[in-house]
């Protein structure tokens, strides 16, 4: 296995922005965005992503000098529209203001439409965590999830985030509505995994934990199945309604140029609801009564985002994991030609 340091990932990633126009500064966040997915063991949406970003810029997809602009507020919830910028930063700005706005409010609520792919949604819970905040975000994506009872995608695997702040450790939520996101049955075909539960079906209609298969179908399968299903159109809903953006309905099927995406930013102070302190005393004790379970087998309890902080720690000291076609890609496209 090839590793490679923090430091290096990112001083490598930002070169690659600024060699693509983009300005240092921004470069920079960018590039520690996906620095940081990447060590948290969120491959898929970091560097093993970082390809595909490139070229919705080389393709006109995503601007990189565009700034999102706030178009109406009424004090508590602000609409911004993301001109086409890119995806993480504009994300990472709305989770941003949401957050000035809890911190005067108790609560803020940014919707966001014409923006471009956020690439790891859990970026903004732990931002907001980080912050001593609630965050709860979501977007909605192209179709590429059958609705219960269907055959075709006509709704998306909208991943919602859900994160609480605890000084022992983030409790952070990061999920898709379908069982696997793409980008995990992508990971699991380039290793010739199956997947470890029952994630699709086949082009027969069959339930397989074949990857490939369910690529190949674009038949995955809603979580809760009817209820992932319902669950998925009302993220959709709230986020076009909110924003004024697009529906899923509305955005297009070409993977290759997933754009004007709807996505919405709430961050809620705790200490706004007269609950500061005891929040992470609610936290602690509902982790600890959930790990109180018998395991199955050697199975591990965990709470969401324990794993991620596991991963980061050992990522930090051991190098952060890259896949080495890649990486030899990236550090080309880092050469100032």
């Amino acid at each position: 296995m090839l590793r490679v340091s923090f430091q290096e990932l990112l001083s490598t990633l930002t070169r690659v922005l600024v060699n693509v126009g983009f300005e240092p500064e921004r470069a920079t966040l960018c590039a520690r965005l996906f620095t940081e997915t990447t060590c948290d063991g969120v491959y898929t949406h970091g560097l093993n992503r970082f390809p595909r970003f490139i070229k919705t810029i080389k393709n006109g997809i995503v601007d990189v000098h565009a700034r999102p602009e706030m178009i109406a507020s009424n004090g508590i919830i602000e609409r911004w529209n993301g001109k086409l910028s890119v995806g993480n930063l504009n994300a990472f700005q709305c989770m941003g203001r949401a957050i000035s706005l809890a911190k005067t409010q108790g609560i803020g609520v940014v919707a966001l439409a014409e923006t471009n792919h956020w690439m790891r949604g859990g970026s903004y819970g732990w931002q907001a965590a980080d912050a001593g905040m609630i965050g709860i975000c979501w977007t909605n994506t192209l179709p590429n999830l059958p609705p219960w009872g269907g055959i075709d995608p006509r709704l998306g695997n909208n991943p919602l985030v859900i994160a609480v702040p605890r000084p022992n450790g983030h409790v952070v939520l990061d999920m898709s509505t379908s069982q696997f996101s793409y980008g995990a049955m992508e990971l699991r075909q380039l290793h010739g995994e199956l997947l470890p539960v029952e994630g699709g079906f086949d082009t027969e209609g069959k339930l397989t934990r074949d990857p490939v298969a369910i690529l190949e179908s674009k038949r995955p399968l809603p979580i809760g199945y009817w209820k992932g299903s319902g669950l998925s159109l009302m993220l959709d809903l709230l986020a076009a309604i909110l924003s004024g953006g697009l529906a899923t309905c509305q955005i297009g099927e070409d993977a290759d140029r997933e754009t004007r995406l709807s996505q919405i930013f709430i961050a809620i102070d705790p200490a706004g609801a007269g609950h500061d302190g005891l929040s992470a005393q609610i936290a602690d004790s509902a982790i600890a009564y959930l790990k109180s379970s018998a395991p199955v087998g050697d199975e591990q309890i965990r709470y969401p985002g324990e794993k991620v902080l596991q991963t980061r720690l050992e990522n930090m000291e051991q190098g952060i994991p890259v896949e080495p076609a890649i990486w030899e890609q990236v550090k080309a496209w880092a050469i100032k030609v």
